[in-house]
């Protein structure tokens, strides 16, 4: 008999709501889908708090479900010896008292854990799976470091959002190889925070179009009435994203200009001349959609979390991870994650620099293939049985 895995928690900062919460806690007290509850096959056995705050629920979390805490993130991967003694690792590197940089960008040390953690994996000599939560870092040199030490000491690695696996309505996964012409996701919230959660729903759907991911060639950044006028000049499709918004359940009846009177656009040119974009609508909406155009076609999702406890979206996502620290193969390519990370870091320097096209060679060349495996993912419309808990 198979003996189940340990796994580590590497954690910024645990509070209610916190992503430590919605994700960690459900390694410890299961996963409520709409199917019903679901114990972990896995065991967290250790946890490494790089901050208590005032609002901790970590500590007494992990008092009770017997999981000591660590004072460094090597101790809470060795278990308090010389080796490495876990099976697999979630990096979770989100909230926090740390600071932002001249870009807007929140400095969570996603980098700096992981290098520590690729640290024990090289001294012992063997790696493990670790999944990073969200973006792999705020910058791209980062970013790019962490996949070429995961590569270089054979990580199986994931990382991202919750939204590739939450519900969809109507449910809309384009097969391998479709052929599409463009494509958009609406999303909200802040410009970096949730502008990847945006970028995440875009790319997923994305990167199954025929030939695969390509690459991004340049991005660029617009706010204000500057959206509305690259519209006009044919830069993005405004059709496109009012059959995105068609489809959010909880929508006003004004029109998407009228509606929104600060909206910011991601605009994104892929190496296979492939365009996409991400239109932000704060004020206007509070869920993510996409739609893509096939043709004389448009396809349309909308893609819809959890607004409250139990966060069952994040069941779902925890999930898959856990599929991976079983297996030891990642769900989904990490090259997505480092995608979306590099579209993000560059958006956010186009919009602090006057809002300047911006050419990305360095993300010209990161083609990959998406996923042929099926997800863990809802099916129902709308969370239903143990995710309403």
């Amino acid at each position: 008999m198979n003996k189940r895995k340990k796994i580590a928690a590497i954690l910024t900062t645990y509070f209610p709501n916190s992503h430590a919460d919605v994700i960690a806690t459900k390694y410890m007290k299961g996963y409520p889908t709409d199917g019903g509850h679901i114990s972990p096959r896995v065991d967290l056995v250790s946890i490494y708090l790089d901050q208590i705050d005032s609002r901790d629920i970590g500590v007494d979390l992990a008092e009770e479900h017997n999981v000591p805490i660590y004072s460094s993130i090597r101790r809470a991967l060795t278990l308090g010896e010389s080796e490495l003694a876990v099976d697999g690792v979630l990096l979770i590197g989100e909230h926090g008292d740390y600071p932002h940089n001249e870009f807007e960008q929140h400095m969570y040390p996603r980098r700096y854990m992981f290098e520590q953690i690729c640290g024990v994996f090289a001294s012992s000599g063997r790696s493990v799976p670790v999944f990073c939560d969200k973006h792999l870092s705020y910058n791209w040199n980062d970013a790019e470091w962490m996949s070429a030490r995961a590569n270089e000491l054979k990580v199986p690695f994931m990382a991202g959002s919750s939204l590739p696996t939450c519900w969809r309505q109507p449910f809309l996964e384009h097969p391998l190889d479709t052929t599409l012409d463009s494509a958009i996701a609406i999303g909200y919230g802040g410009v970096e925070s949730y502008g990847f959660h945006a970028l995440e729903t875009l790319q997923c759907m994305i990167e199954r179009r025929e030939g695969g991911e390509s690459g991004v060639v340049s991005v660029q950044c617009f706010e204000g009435k500057d959206v509305w006028r690259a519209a006009e000049s044919g830069q993005w499709s405004l059709d496109l994203a009012e059959a995105a918004c068609a489809q959010i359940k909880n929508r006003p009846d004004t029109s998407i200009i009228e509606g929104c009177s600060n909206p910011i656009i991601f605009l994104i040119e892929h190496r296979d001349g492939f365009r996409s974009a991400v239109l932000m609508l704060n004020g206007y909406v509070t869920d993510f959609a996409y739609a893509a155009r096939q043709g004389d076609e448009i396809l349309a999702t909308e893609f819809y979390l959890q607004n409250g406890t139990p966060y069952a979206h994040f069941s779902y996502l925890s999930l898959n991870i856990e599929e991976m620290f079983v297996t030891g193969i990642p769900q989904y390519p990490v090259e997505r994650t480092l995608l979306t990370t590099g579209i993000l870091d560059a958006i956010m320097h186009s919009r602090v620099e006057g809002y300047r096209k911006l050419e990305t060679p360095h993300l010209a060349e990161l083609s990959y293939q998406s996923y042929q495996n099926k997800l863990i993912r809802p099916t129902a419309p709308r969370p239903e049985g143990a995710t309403l808990e």
